[in-house]
């Protein structure tokens, strides 16, 4: 027969230990050859194999032990409330920072619902959120929770079941911590967000109806100051024809000022549906409409491939005809202007620079020249409205890019503006 024994044999002096035996029977025959009988012996006739229950069971419950430790050391952590509930939501333990938070001790909520925590000012129903933990196995959400004192606070709540080894839950852990602080935060945030996304359009609105209103006046007025120009001069005294340039010189500014208004509040409200252009076709078009200005100072104006791009057609030539405008105007009195146009891929987008040998910009100045009428130089130096770059910005943010400066005073300047890529299944190299 086989047989397994419990046995408790003395290995040392004073020192028991636990062993399992396990005995197998062995056939012992005579000399002649016939089986006499059947023995237990230790040495010959018997294979005893031993196996240490006591290591075993050590190891067993040490393991276990480091598990109730890791489980204490998470139910009493300073940054939630830990609660473990029946299948019914009634409260068997709670951690210590249940109090910190909703200002009830655990012996306090101890026996008590889970929906003493909950708050009436939720649109959600405690009995919905229960239902679908019992149902789901878990639930994960924003709900308000009314404290101790009777003020309310907004918690961030997880639920998830515990279950044995047959799968069926036992109990539920609820972790909860007060995230009032962070909503405010965000509800401020937004409500910032939202009254400057207002005011923007109002400005863009205000704008467009105020230069739109002006241009017929102003056009009449620019027209007989012209007129004046063209019919008296030489005719009255030189202060006459002195005080009549300066009305058509005002005249014609505040056209071209009214006209870049114009542009600018249009960008967020009269651009083209975003299309997939040829860059070649785009960059061309802007530096066929500065084809003049490139001829009078003998500019050269190079240029790398350029790739597909997704976006509105007028206002990306726009873009690309007043940074390379800019690099012609800053130029240095003494050199010949010389611009690079050049594009290369960083991840989804398409980064673009229009680097030129002019006069450079302080790094003081970097954030300065994106704002509408900023200028850094007296027009009778250089001629201008100080709307173009806050234009250029205000293109490439509608693209979902970003627009930067690199320069030096005196050492030429390089604006780069990244276009994300939208074109589905494109080649990243």
């Amino acid at each position: 027969t086989h047989q397994r024994v419990g046995l408790k044999p003395e290995w040392y002096v004073g020192a028991y230990r636990m062993i399992m035996a396990e005995l197998l029977p062995a056939a012992w025959r005579s000399s002649g050859g016939d089986a006499e009988k059947f023995m237990a012996a230790a040495q010959s006739l018997v294979k005893v194999v031993l196996l240490d229950i006591e290591l075993a069971m050590t190891a067993y419950f040490h393991a276990d032990h480091e598990k109730l430790r890791l489980f204490a050391k998470v139910f009493e952590s300073d940054l939630e409330a830990v609660l473990i509930t029946d299948l019914k939501g009634g409260v068997i333990h709670a951690s210590h920072m249940t109090e910190s938070i909703s200002g009830y001790a655990p012996k306090d909520l101890q026996g008590h619902p889970l929906a003493l925590l909950h708050s009436p000012r939720n649109t959600l129903e405690f009995a919905d959120i229960w239902q679908e933990v019992v149902l789901d196995g878990s639930w994960q959400g924003n709900i308000w929770h009314r404290h101790a004192n009777g003020s309310d606070y907004l918690a961030r709540v997880s639920i998830a079941s515990v279950r044995n080894d047959e799968g069926t839950a036992t109990h539920y852990v609820v972790e909860y911590s007060d995230v009032t602080d962070t909503w405010e935060s965000e509800q401020a945030l937004n409500a910032r967000t939202e009254e400057l996304a207002r005011s923007n359009r109002e400005l863009e609105q205000f704008a467009y109806v105020a230069s739109h209103d002006l241009q017929e006046p102003l056009r009449m007025v620019a027209s007989y100051t012209q007129l004046l120009a063209r019919r008296y001069k030489g005719k009255l005294d030189s202060d006459a024809d002195e005080f009549i340039s300066f009305a058509v010189d005002g005249a014609t500014r505040m056209q071209v000022l009214i006209n870049d208004l114009l542009k600018l509040s249009r960008v967020g409200t009269r651009g083209k549906p975003f299309e997939m252009l040829e860059g070649e076709k785009v960059l061309g078009a802007a530096l066929s409409n500065l084809e003049i200005a490139i001829g009078d100072v003998g500019a050269e104006v190079t240029h790398a491939p350029m790739p597909k791009i997704f976006g509105d057609e007028t206002q990306l030539i726009q873009l690309l005809q007043n940074l390379v405008g800019n690099a012609i105007k800053f130029r240095k009195p003494d050199q010949i202007p010389k611009v690079h146009v050049d594009a290369r891929r960083i991840g989804r987008a398409w980064q673009f620079s229009i680097r030129d040998n002019g006069i450079g910009i302080s790094p003081e100045y970097f954030e300065r020249i994106f704002i509408i009428f900023q200028r850094l130089h007296a027009k009778t130096e250089y001629p201008g409205t100080g709307i173009g770059l806050a234009l250029c910005k205000k293109i490439v943010e509608r693209h979902g890019g970003k627009i930067w400066v690199e320069s030096r005073a005196g050492e030429g300047t390089e604006f780069l503006f990244t276009i994300p890529d939208r074109e589905t299944g494109v080649d990243d190299r």
